[in-house]
Formats: C-alpha cells, structure tokens, sequence
C-alpha cells in the first residue's frame, strides 16, 4: 500500500504578510516621491510666475509712467512730434566736436609741418599746410606719415572714415624751397558720388 506524505509551509503567513508589507512600502515611497516631485514642479511654477508677473507689473509702471511723461510734455507746449526726434537724432550723430578734433590734430602735426588753413564743405575737412623741403627726406615721406597719424587718431577717424592725399606743389618761402599741400578727411555718412579720390 502505497504512503501519502503532504508538504505543509508553516511559513507561508509569515511570507505572504513580509509580501504586503513590501507592497506597502514601494507604494508609499513611490507616493511619497510623486508628493514631492509635485510639490518641486509646483514651486518652480510659482517662482516663474511671481517673476513674470514682477516684469508685467513693470512693464505696466513704465507704461503709465511714459504715458503720464507724454501728457505733461503736451499739456506744458514741450510736446516733440517724431519730426521733431528725427531731427534731434541726426544733429546728435552727424555734429562734430571740432575743439577735441583741433586739439587732436595739433598734437599729431610734427614741428616739420605748418597748418595753413582749413576748409569744411560737403562733410569734407581740407587741410592745407606746408613743409620745408628736406634733402636728406624723400618728398612725401613726412606728408604720408602725417597721414597715417591722422588715420590712427581715434579722436579724428571716429567721424573721418577716410584721410587721403589730393595735391602738392612746390614753392619757394623767403629763398626756403617748400612744399603746400592737401590733405582730405572725409566725413562719415558723406555722398560717395562727392567724394574726391586720391
């Protein structure tokens, strides 16, 4: 006669309660990680929106303020039409200060070199100067050296974008062979049909 033996897991509660006890925790952790990741997501949402709001609120004061600015020009006859700015914004870009432009030039004018006269017509500045003749000097060494020096003064090329050579003769000053010349600098913004070139 055969034996039947049964196989019984007096452990199978105690495992089946450390399952839903696993169960519960990986919920809980993965709630608990949903909780605070929106809750992160949430603040940085909040903090964007108090910023963009902060530069809306701005936005809007500057507004009422130019607004507000507006309406006393033209209640005080100081009221300028865009006419008006135009010509305001061409007299700023196309004047020149001519003190720190002579000053300037000055400085970089050699002792060799004598400035005769100026001419300003048609956004261009003609200089006109003499210079000894110097045996010992080719004859237009110092007149392009005086060029390059004018071309890399910051204070004269910021409104001439151009300086070049036009002319020279020969002369004689009191038995002293000498040599006049002229010298152009172009104004920036000039008419290029104008322009005389070297």
């Amino acid at each position: 006669m055969n034996q039947l033996f049964f196989k019984i897991n007096l452990n199978k509660y105690g495992e089946l309660k450390q399952a839903i006890q696993k169960e519960r925790r990986a919920f809980w952790t993965t709630a608990l990680a949903f909780v605070i990741l929106t809750a992160l997501i949430y603040g940085v949402v909040l903090y964007y929106n108090g910023i963009m709001a902060r530069k809306v609120d701005n936005r809007r004061q500057l507004l009422s303020d130019i607004k507000q600015e507006i309406k006393s020009y033209k209640e005080n006859d100081q009221y300028l039409s865009s006419k008006d700015l135009t010509n305001i914004a061409e007299i700023s870009t196309d004047r020149i200060f001519w003190s720190k432009k002579l000053v300037a030039l000055s400085e970089k004018t050699s002792d060799k070199i004598a400035i005769t006269d100026f001419s300003f017509k048609n956004d261009i500045l003609s200089i006109y100067g003499i210079t000894r003749m110097d045996k010992n000097e080719k004859e237009f060494d110092l007149i392009n050296a005086f060029i390059e020096s004018l071309k890399d003064n910051k204070q004269i090329n910021s409104d001439f974008e151009e300086i070049y050579f036009v002319k020279s003769m020969r002369d004689f000053e009191k038995d002293v062979e000498i040599i006049r010349f002229q010298i152009d600098c172009v104004h920036q913004g000039a008419n290029t049909g104008k322009r005389r070139r070297q």
